[in-house]
């Protein structure tokens, strides 16, 4: 999936200002505070989780 970069500043769940991008074996999902999972949630600002088939990026 292509989000153009101004389209992941907000959570494509909800529209609330997203905090980082998850992407999940093929799939890629830009997400607020509500919808990250822990994995993401746990990371400082500017961080990032390569976790085998996952990647969790915070802003």
């Amino acid at each position: 999936m292509n989000i153009p970069p101004e389209n992941e500043k907000f959570c494509q769940i909800c529209g609330k200002p997203a905090i980082g991008i998850e992407i999940l074996g093929c799939c890629k999902q830009v997400v607020c505070e509500d919808h990250a999972s822990s994995f993401l949630k746990n990371l400082s600002p500017g961080e990032h989780l390569n976790a085998e088939a996952c990647y969790y990026v915070r802003y």
